[in-house]
């Protein structure tokens, strides 16, 4: 017996050449590809930049405000030692915060304090501590959410790079 093989359709011309394109187009040129800041990254730049300006305005901690806009610029650049400065600052944010109440209480004072006095220009408020600390803790845990999420390390798209200023 003859054994016949069965004979597959040879494909057109036209289908070789726009599946050709298709792969080329890619893996050709992965830079080619533009990844857009992500909005949660913006809003924490934009929170970072305002508090930085705002220590600047009232001399408080000048040096920290400085190389915390430095740190912008480099995550506005896209630098990998930008990701990573924003990383450890917001770790290390999260756990200064979440020290504080340990850190501040006084065991030798065991009277409940009377809440705190807070004023921005001519607005005064008073709020208990424990309030004030869990906002803290809360802005701080959302920090180092964004930082570590996934959309925000694919935005960083350069080779590991230490220096900030280039």
């Amino acid at each position: 017996m003859d054994s016949e093989k069965p004979v597959v359709p040879a494909k057109s011309e036209a289908s070789k050449t726009s599946h050709d394109t298709k792969a080329t187009n890619s893996t050709a040129n992965p830079q080619a590809e533009k990844i857009n800041m992500p909005k949660r990254l913006i809003a924490l730049l934009v929170f970072l930049v305002v508090i930085s300006i705002s220590g600047l305005m009232a001399k408080q901690g000048v040096l920290f405000c400085i190389l915390t806009l430095f740190m912008v610029l480099a995550i506005i650049g896209k630098q990998k030692a930008g990701l990573i400065m924003l990383r450890v600052y917001t770790s290390l944010q999260l756990a200064i915060a979440s020290a504080l109440p340990i850190m501040l209480h006084d065991p030798d004072n065991m009277v409940p304090s009377e809440p705190s006095s807070y004023g921005i220009g001519s607005f005064s408020m008073q709020l208990p501590d424990w309030l004030v600390f869990a906002v803290l803790i809360i802005l701080s845990f959302v920090q180092v959410w964004i930082a570590f999420t996934p959309k925000v390390s694919r935005y960083f798209s350069r080779a590991l790079n230490l220096n900030i200023m280039r």
